[in-house]
């Protein structure tokens, strides 16, 4: 594209867009990059207007499953266009979300049994609460709080800052905030324990030393089990993202924490909700994150990649228990009152109809496991390094921890904004990441071949050997 045109797009945002989670001073003044306009894109690349092309290492923003357009996702929202794009869930219904609502309900966990849509992640969420909220006023029970963990991510509409853990997020709020309890984050590498082991980075690379590991687990269920002993009768439902605290710097749990956590709260008759935004349909290596310990939740909230990051959608999925508790007289005035004007949109759920049936077919998930592999050796390759601190990783997803100290864990002050330039260098080798703070972040379509994870890789060694 000419230059010119180009520069006056680019003024024309820096003049009339905010963009999210972004300093506007830094984007505005070019710090640390020029800001990338993206024309199109195909497979798991993004292309700019100048032609140039990118592997989309984040999945633009943890959406895309199965690669931008998608011939099979494409045509199946094409036929629904003909045919009607919207029309309000209020009262009527269609074929697509019938259809997907059924799909669901069968490779979902067999006690959940009714579907209810939304349009996001964190209104997934904000449906759950209310939802656990409501369920006890119908109980006669007085149950006005959450349990959570620090570090959490659920969103960012209120009800979900309201059990989201991450000060940086979400402590400018607080006093819009219903009060809830915390729980300490099975943030491993971090953990208080790990002080303890002076050699512990030589000695255990990766931080997957089991002992270390059982310390971490150890002492985040007991703080667990604290909150709900004392707590139990005042807490409505526990909420948790399973296995990988994605926006929290990738903080993966250490094995069992996550059937720990599900059996106190079965223990104490506490629902509990699993926030599965960000790691179900596949992105685990599994359908979704809690088949691997074979837990079973009151609710489940899925978004993002449900349409494949074609549509907007998002489904809180509840058992029997939960949706009979809602059933009365109409006088009685026992509905849930909630909703949006684009629930169950027809063409969302038309993409997410053909996204269920690609990973249900074809060895999909047999295929994906020898990629998933090959991330792992692929990423062991860093390990070594003299600013890597800590690789954490889960099926597609990883969290690379860059340290100014490998041996004590220090961080790089943030004013040097490491990752934010690792990630502008990586352009420049046709790659986009995203960072959280000094983490880099891979969050993998499903598509991507051994090729290009090599790709990213090997780019991200060039770069960390420049510091």
């Amino acid at each position: 594209m000419d230059n010119k045109i180009k520069a006056t797009l680019i003024k024309s945002d820096k003049n009339n867009i905010w963009h999210p989670f972004t300093q506007m001073a830094d984007w505005i003044n070019d710090d640390p990059c020029t800001p990338l306009i993206i024309d199109k894109a195909k497979g798991v690349y993004l292309y700019d207007i100048d032609g140039k092309k990118y592997i989309d290492g984040v999945a633009s923003l943890w959406v895309n499953l199965l690669g931008h357009r998608n011939s099979k996702i494409d045509k199946a929202i094409k036929k629904q266009i003909d045919k009607v794009s919207h029309t309000t869930f209020l009262g009527l219904t269609h074929i697509q979300a019938i259809r997907l609502s059924e799909k669901l309900l069968s490779i979902l966990p067999n006690n959940f049994k009714k579907i209810f849509y939304s349009d996001n992640g964190s209104t997934a969420v904000e449906v759950a609460l209310k939802m656990a909220y409501q369920y006890w006023q119908f109980k006669n029970e007085k149950r006005t709080s959450f349990l959570s963990l620090k570090n959490a991510y659920h969103g960012d509409t209120i009800g979900a800052v309201s059990v989201g853990g991450m000060d940086l997020f979400h402590s400018k709020f607080k006093s819009l905030l219903f009060k809830n309890y915390f729980a300490k984050s099975p943030y491993c590498y971090r953990c208080t324990y790990r002080k303890k082991e002076i050699n512990y980075p030589i000695k255990a690379k990766n931080f997957k030393d089991h002992n270390i590991q059982m310390n971490c687990l150890g002492e985040c269920i007991k703080q667990v089990k604290d909150i709900l002993t004392q707590n139990h009768k005042n807490i409505a439902a526990a909420i948790i993202e399973p296995l990988n605290q994605a926006a929290s710097n990738m903080i993966i749990m250490p094995k069992g924490y996550l059937k720990e956590y599900a059996t106190l709260c079965k223990q104490y008759g506490v629902l509990l909700i699993c926030d599965e935004v960000a790691t179900g349909f596949g992105r685990t290596g599994k359908m979704f994150a809690i088949e691997h310990e074979n837990i079973k939740p009151d609710f489940m909230c899925l978004s993002k990649g449900i349409t494949g990051g074609y549509i907007p959608l998002a489904v809180t999925a509840v058992t029997n228990n939960i949706y009979n508790a809602f059933l009365g007289k109409y006088e009685e005035f026992k509905t849930f009152f909630h909703g949006h004007s684009y629930t169950a949109n027809p063409l969302a759920c038309a993409a997410g109809n053909e996204v269920i049936d690609i990973l249900k077919h074809n060895n999909f998930f047999i295929k994906l496991q020898t990629k998933i592999k090959h991330f792992e050796k692929e990423l062991a390759l860093l390990s070594n390094h003299d600013n890597v601190g800590n690789i954490r990783h889960c099926g597609v997803m990883a969290g690379i921890e860059i340290v100014e100290d490998k041996k004590t864990g220090k961080s790089y002050n943030p004013k040097l904004k490491i990752g934010a330039k690792i990630c502008n260098k990586l352009r420049q080798h046709g790659i986009i990441l995203r960072n959280l703070s000094d983490t880099i972040v891979l969050f993998l379509p499903l598509t991507i071949t051994n090729k290009e994870i090599t790709k990213i890789i090997k780019a991200l060694n060039i770069e960390l050997n420049k510091l």
